[in-house]
């Protein structure tokens, strides 16, 4: 048996290159060059760096939708190849289905991985109970808003029960109050299911705010990766900004970023 963690994710020399067809000529590009870090089980990290620098192709090679050119991808020791239930994916923007329900929307999952009678019922709805939901069960997506909306979309990804959750910048295209909300309820979240998650986000107070360390990225490679010296549970996110660690780890960040983008 292994000794490894469930939760732990492993990511060894990975490299990944694009080739594309431009005015009639063949391009490669490097999405990723010889990128290693590990996660350990119930960690936060996120990642974080310019627009372009590879923390979504990162991030959807740990989910199995690419395929690296070279390296190694792990969780819980068991090599990564495809998509798996080990793993779960929220979106910048929902993408539920619109004719199901909220409810609905939660057990097409579930009924993927083979979950059937009662028991997809009552997972659903304990899920969504877990994200704030379960009032709003019968809803279609034109009836919720942009947060409820990424509420079922977390449900829906912690309803297969995987071992890593990976979020791809989910508050992105929320108004700041429904974002700081969500973060707030996230690491409530997680300090209940103890779930790993691995967070993209080109924000640099939500990365501070939900990670327990910061990967910063650049043209495909790691800047630097950067422990955040705040104590769970983080309460009040709103108060913690105010204070002198939260200013001193986010400006730590900030100087790695501009370095990167300096780079860049």
């Amino acid at each position: 048996m292994s000794d490894i963690a469930q939760g732990q994710v492993s990511m060894a020399d990975v490299s990944k290159a694009f080739t594309l067809r431009v005015d009639g000529k063949i391009q490669t590009v490097q999405a990723l060059k010889s990128v290693s870090f590990d996660v350990k089980q119930a960690e936060i990290v996120t990642l974080i760096g310019p627009s372009g620098c590879g923390k979504t192709t990162a991030l959807r090679i740990l989910m199995g939708l690419e395929t690296a050119s070279r390296g190694r991808v792990s969780v819980g020791g068991k090599r990564v190849n495809g998509c798996g239930y080990d793993r779960g994916l929220v979106f910048q923007h929902a993408e539920l289905l619109p004719w199901l329900t909220a409810a609905q929307n939660v057990m097409f999952g579930l009924e993927m991985k083979g979950v059937r009678g009662a028991e997809l019922k009552d997972t659903a709805m304990r899920y969504l109970d877990l994200v704030g939901l379960k009032d709003a069960a019968n809803r279609r997506p034109y009836q919720l808003s942009g947060g409820m909306k990424q509420r079922v979309g977390i449900a829906r990804a912690l309803a297969i029960d995987p071992e890593v959750l990976l979020m791809d910048e989910p508050f992105g295209a929320l108004d700041a109050q429904t974002r700081e909300t969500l973060q707030g309820e996230l690491l409530e979240i997680q300090a209940r299911t103890k779930k790993t998650i691995i967070f993209v986000t080109h924000d640099l107070d939500e990365a501070v705010l939900l990670a327990d360390r910061i990967i910063v990225m650049r043209a495909g490679s790691i800047q630097e990766s950067i422990e955040v010296p705040l104590l769970r549970p983080r309460g009040e996110l709103g108060a913690l900004r105010g204070t002198s660690e939260f200013a001193e780890a986010r400006y730590t960040v900030w100087k790695a970023l501009h370095s990167a983008e300096a780079v860049h």
